[in-house]
């Protein structure tokens, strides 16, 4: 695939594994999954899911950003709890997010998953056009 490029940028955290931060390819990007990782210091962030939340989306909305586009052109994301009892919390959060951005709603799926990389309460990855 031609169009293929790795996005990578100092607003979000680096990769901890084999993987880009995000892939533009035929006119999308692909954010893989954020975690609340502070992209200068590499540190977990945030000891609420609030606060995990918050730092998760700037961290999309630097890759985002790094490949031309914002969270005002996600079309879909998935997010993934250790603990759906906070679901609200992470939605007052996310919905300011996306508020502040402009435009309507993504689609999204939400689970609850056993564990997250670095004992995180949440990750959030996108698709943007």
């Amino acid at each position: 695939m031609a169009d293929k490029q790795a996005v990578e940028t100092a607003e979000a955290p680096k990769a901890i594994g084999p993987y880009s931060q995000g892939i533009r390819a035929g006119g999308w990007i692909y954010v893989s999954g954020q975690i609340p990782l502070d992209p200068k210091t590499m540190q977990l962030v945030g000891a609420t899911v609030a606060e995990q939340t918050d730092r998760v989306l700037k961290n999309v909305a630097g890759v985002l950003a790094a490949g031309g586009a914002s969270l005002a052109r996600v079309v879909k994301t998935t997010v993934y709890m250790t603990d759906l009892g906070k679901f609200a919390e992470m939605n007052e959060v996310y919905s300011r997010h996306f508020t502040a951005a402009g435009g309507s709603f993504p689609a999204r799926a939400t689970v609850q998953v056993s564990a997250l990389p670095k004992g995180a309460l949440v990750e959030i990855d996108a698709i943007a056009c």
